[in-house]
């Protein structure tokens, strides 16, 4: 099910990530005292009284023009206002309004959006005197906080989640299919990817309005299965600059990726991979999403050797989703895109598998037989039994004598035999160590 989303946004060094980490319960968001640190924006899950949702950290908004980043920083975190079913505005306490409050409260007073005034900073309790200049900003009743402390941050989330209640999520269809997120950097040939998958003799169920205010999930029959298309290409505003495409894709990609089953990662050839096509497999991995990477404008793409250039060049620096394969293709032409389908379902199959507990204690035999393990001192690893303890991704649980020993080269290790052993190509796979005597 797809979760409401609430944006925290506000000038730079207000406290965005220190208040971020409170509601998190974490210290994911970057808390730094330099301005503007947080210059794009961190995704977070969160829950309260059993009510769950996505918290978005912007970079700060500041209208002046004397920082080059502030145009984009201020683009994003509109953006992220835009992108949200409630928008937290958290100002500084200490120093109280100054004209980016003031010129960021005129925007934010033209939403529908509810809007939460925070006045953040405020770490002496009942100290209320400080509160009265920000009911000039015309957001209603401030509420005092302190990020750092902890106080009023109950109060506030109540009042959150009592609003995010009232959201209308789109509701799920019964019938089953398999999720598929097309994703990517702008450009890259999402929307004509899309289009082709969904209009090329294909029998289109239903057309329903995403969880992202312009994607589109379309649900298609292909060979007699059926996929929820969920294209993440809605926004692309050329007339923008690219921090502020980049924002409004970055959004869309997240909670797209987050209902996936299968994400397509669509690479343009032309320009090879980018910073941004890493950033997005990565939370695509982090997610435990299946993964298929769709190098597309293959056609444009001029000689062998520019060609064996980009694949060299993917495998080197995608290797933390190794296992996704590879399609070159151009979705304007259609060139080879019936190949997509094919490595979906297979992704997709692999991704749901069971593999049988004595199949795996087999393959276990050999690697214990094998002699390879790993010691700290005199504590020496020895792995009892391994069985499968989940899918969507496929989870493995080793049963071990000391779990403590256990270092990520030899999870590694492990893994690359798993998928030696086994058919996993297009998804990852999660181990788990468990002491057993």
């Amino acid at each position: 099910m797809p979760l409401p989303l609430v944006a925290v946004v506000g000038r730079p060094n207000v406290g965005k990530s220190t208040f971020v980490n409170r509601i998190t319960q974490a210290d994911e968001a970057i808390v730094h005292e330099m301005r503007g640190v947080t210059r794009d924006r961190s995704y977070h899950e969160a829950d309260w009284n059993g009510v769950e949702f996505k918290l978005v950290d912007t970079g700060g908004i500041e209208m002046g023009d004397d920082d080059a980043f502030q145009g984009s920083i201020r683009a994003q975190a509109i953006a992220g206002a835009n992108e949200a079913d409630v928008v937290v505005f958290l100002v500084d306490g200490k120093t109280g309004i100054n004209a980016d409050d003031e010129a960021v409260a005129r925007i934010l007073r033209k939403t529908n959006k509810p809007v939460f005034l925070v006045v953040n900073k405020m770490d002496t309790p009942n100290r209320t005197d400080e509160l009265w200049e920000f009911y000039q900003l015309g957001l209603g009743d401030p509420w005092p906080v302190s990020s750092l402390h902890g106080h009023g941050t109950g109060d506030l989330l109540d009042a959150v989640v009592n609003e995010l209640r009232a959201v209308e999520l789109p509701e799920e269809d019964d019938e089953p299919s398999i999720n598929v997120a097309i994703i990517g950097r702008p450009n890259a040939g999402k929307s004509s990817l899309t289009n082709k998958m969904t209009n090329n003799d294909r029998s289109i169920v239903s057309d329903v309005a995403g969880t992202t205010r312009d994607a589109i999930d379309t649900t298609v029959e292909h060979d007699g299965t059926r996929y929820t298309i969920v294209d993440t290409a809605g926004l692309r505003r050329k007339s923008q600059i690219d921090q502020d495409v980049e924002y409004y894709g970055f959004v869309r990609a997240m909670r797209a990726i987050d209902r996936a089953d299968v994400a397509l990662l669509v690479i343009d050839s032309t320009l090879g991979l980018t910073d941004q096509d890493q950033r997005v497999a990565g939370y695509a991995a982090e997610r435990g999403c299946a993964m298929v990477i769709v190098l597309n404008k293959w056609d444009l793409v001029e000689g062998p050797e520019a060609k064996a250039d980009i694949r060299e060049r993917i495998a080197d620096r995608m290797t933390f989703v190794g296992y996704a394969p590879v399609i070159a293709i151009s979705a304007l032409t259609g060139k080879k895109v019936d190949r997509i389908w094919e490595a979906i379902d297979k992704a997709y199959e692999n991704f749901s598998q069971t593999i049988p507990t004595n199949k795996l204690n087999t393959w276990l035999s050999g690697i214990r037989e094998s002699g390879h393990t790993v010691s700290n001192g005199k504590a020496v690893l020895r792995m009892k039994y391994v069985t499968q303890t989940g899918t969507k991704p496929p989870y493995f649980t080793f049963f071990v004598n000391r779990p403590d020993v256990v270092t990520d080269n030899y999870e590694r290790f492990l893994e690359n035999r798993l998928r030696e052993a086994f058919d996993l190509e297009g998804t990852p796979v999660k181990l788990k160590f468990k002491k057993k005597d």
